[in-house]
C-alpha cells in the first residue's frame, strides 16, 4: 500500500509507504496485548494501525492538525495527542515506543527518552536516519552520550530501511534503533547525575585519566583515549575510580 505524503509537512518528515513493512516493523517489536506504546510523530497511522491491531494501549503523538484529525478518526481506541513531540508528557508506568521519528529531531526525541534514567522506558523500537542508528548503536569508537544511555539501556542497530520505502524519500537510508532497558543496569540510577558528571570530566580525545593504573585490573589499554572504551568499561572505571577523581 502506498501513500501521498501531504502537501504541508513538517521538517525532516517521511512517510512509511509500505503497510506490510510497518506489520513486519510493529511485529518485530515484540508488541502485546495491553502493552503501552508511543507513536511518536504518527502521521496518517502506518505504525498505528498494526499496533492498534496488536491490541496495545497506543499513545499517537502527532503535531500536524490534518494528520491528528485522521488519527482520530481511523482509531477511536487511541490517544491521539496534538503536541509537540518534545514537549508531549511521557507516561509515568512502563512503556514503549514504536515510531517513525521525524529525522530533524531524531537525536532531541531520543534524549528525551534517554537521558533520564529514571523515565520508565521499557523498550523502542525506532526508525531514525542510519547514520544516527549506526552512532549510537556503536560499541567502538564510543561516544560520551552512548556510554551514558548504556548504562540503563542496550541499543543495537537491527534492520536497515531503504530511502525508497518512504515518501517523499529523504537523501539517506534510515534503520531501525533497537533499546531495551538493561535487566541489570551497568550504573545505579540514583549515580545517574554523579556518572554524567564523570563522563562529562574524564571523557575525550585526550588519554583517559586513571587509564595507566586501572587498565589491566579492568582489561583496556592504558593509553586508551575515552572512544577506546565501551559502555561497560567506562561503569566499571566509575564505579572503581569514584565521583570525586579529579
Amino acid at each position: 500500500m502506498s501513500v501521498r505524503p501531504p502537501a504541508w509537512r513538517p521538517r525532516g518528515r517521511h512517510f512509511l509507504r509500505s503497510r506490510a513493512l510497518a506489520d513486519d516493523l510493529v511485529r518485530a517489536a515484540g508488541v502485546g496485548p495491553g502493552d503501552l506504546v508511543l507513536d511518536i510523530g504518527a502521521g496518517d497511522g502506518m505504525l498505528t494501525a498494526p499496533l492498534v491491531a496488536a491490541g496495545a494501549r497506543v499513545v499517537a503523538v502527532e503535531l500536524d492538525r490534518a494528520s491528528v484529525a485522521t488519527l482520530r478518526r481511523r482509531f477511536p481506541a487511541a490517544e491521539v495527542r496534538h503536541v509537540d513531540v518534545l514537549r508531549v508528557a511521557l507516561p509515568r508506568e512502563p512503556f514503549a515506543v514504536v515510531a517513525n521519528l521525524p529525522f530533524a529531531v531524531g537525536t532531541p526525541i531520543l534524549r528525551r527518552l534517554l537521558d533520564d534514567p529514571r523515565t520508565p522506558l521499557c523498550r523502542a523500537d525506532v526508525i531514525v536516519e542510519w547514520g544516527l542508528a549506526a552512532k549510537r548503536a556503536a560499541v567502538w569508537p564510543s561516544t560520551l552520550t552512548s556510554v551514558y544511555w548504556g548504562a540503563w539501556h542496550e541499543l543495537e542497530l537491527v534492520r536497515r530501511v531503504p530511502r525508497t520505502c518512504f515518501a517523499p524519500p529523504p537523501a539517506v537510508d534510515a534503520a531501525v534503533l533497537r533499546v531495551r532497558r538493561r535487566a541489570e543496569p551497568l550504573v545505579s540510577v540514583e549515580d545517574a547525575r554523579a556518572y554524567h558528571a564523570f563522563l562529562r570530566r574524564e571523557f575525550g580525545d585526550r588519554r583517559v585519566p586513571h587509564a595507566r593504573t586501572r587498565a589491566n585490573e579492568l582489561g583496556f589499554d592504558p593509553h586508551a583515549r575515552g572512544r577506546d572504551l565501551d559502555g561497560r568499561q567506562w561503569a566499571a572505571l566509575f564505579s572503581v575510580a569514584g565521583r570525586g577523581a579529579p
